[in-house]
């Protein structure tokens, strides 16, 4: 029963960001392995979104590392356990909290010691700039320890590059990039782990850069960035973005002119509007001003269509459903009189 409602609200899900997103598109799902244990290391953007998308087209059914900050409230601990979410303790919990992840830690060994998939962010927070940050040393924590444990263990590590066109706008777009799985045991030596630790994360972050845009200079970040803005390129495609970033950075810029795209309306969208409007009044008065950080902007907005738009066609349905039976009753009444 538990498999078939994930499966259903996977489905339903799915079905909501794709009508959410102009366009999703999924590279190299055949780099995920169907049997093997996996951890999946995606870079970090746009909140519980990055979540979303990685849960519903991985191809796995995986646990999901969550910062613990978000658990609490009973209900919500029950949602966030049916859908294999585990919290993980960062330093702004306190520091007596840290000691908790022992015992995550130990409970994502046993995870992927039973060939099961997890997804962790090893950049242990989000940023919606176009770059791979440093990496945390939490996941080669869980790498390391599940080695240890499990001398046999196949364990694959999965970097996933998630790419927005503009994660704050809509409709946007995504694209998604499973990179070749790294054999975890080759990255490890039980006999120097702080070298092993430093290995690790250096294939995990080179791989990353290169499945998602990467500006690595943090000085000249904006000049870059208003360079790819100018010639208008698609976020979509890391790799041609990043090349145009090699080739901006060996010719020293260029003249950069660049303006804002300019979002005209036209009478579709000025139809769609009026049609959603009291979803789209919904998510203006109550939800857009709980925006606190950008990162969740994305988040907040699918989450309030995903749910606005659920009970709005339930309450058409019922309503037209309502009006059409009262005129079939009415013209039925009718030529009943007529034929008196």
């Amino acid at each position: 029963m538990k498999n078939f409602l994930y499966s259903l609200v996977k489905v339903y899900i799915k079905t909501g960001l794709h009508s959410y997103h102009k366009k999703i598109e999924v590279f190299g799902l055949e780099n995920v392995p169907p049997e093997k244990p996996v951890l999946f290391l995606p870079n970090h953007q746009s909140a519980l979104m990055d979540v979303l998308l990685i849960a519903v087209d991985c191809n796995r059914k995986p646990y999901f590392l969550t910062r613990a900050d978000v658990f609490g409230k009973p209900l919500l601990n029950k949602i966030f356990k049916f859908f294999r979410m585990i919290p993980v303790y960062r330093i702004r919990d306190g520091r007596s909290s840290l000691s908790k992840n022992d015992e995550v830690f130990d409970r994502c060994s046993e995870i992927l010691g039973q060939n099961k998939a997890l997804v962790m962010f090893p950049e242990a927070n989000h940023n919606l700039k176009r770059r791979v940050r440093n990496l945390s040393k939490g996941f080669t924590r869980i790498v390391f320890r599940t080695l240890q444990r499990h001398p046999d263990i196949d364990l694959q590590i999965v970097p996933v590059g998630l790419n927005y066109n503009d994660a704050t706008s809509f409709p946007d777009s995504v694209a998604l990039y499973y990179g070749k799985p790294l054999d975890a045991r080759s990255l490890f030596d039980e006999s120097d782990i702080q070298e092993s630790e430093k290995r690790t994360k250096r294939a995990v972050s080179n791989a990353l850069k290169k499945l998602t845009t990467h500006i690595e200079s943090e000085e000249d970040y904006d000049r870059i960035l208003s360079f790819l803005e100018a010639k208008k390129l698609s976020y979509l495609r890391p790799k041609t973005i990043n090349e145009r970033i090699e080739d901006f950075i060996k010719v020293d810029s260029e003249a950069i002119k660049y303006s804002p795209p300019n979002h005209k309306g036209n009478f579709f969208k000025v139809l769609i509007g009026f049609i959603n409007f009291p979803v789209w009044l919904a998510w203006k008065i109550f939800m857009k001003p709980k925006v606190r950080e950008p990162e969740f902007m994305g988040t907040l907005r699918y989450a309030t269509a995903q749910v606005g738009f659920t009970v709005y066609f339930m309450v058409l349905f019922i309503v037209s459903t309502f009006l059409v039976s009262v005129k079939i009753a009415l013209a039925h009444g009718y030529r009943y009189l007529s034929a008196k």
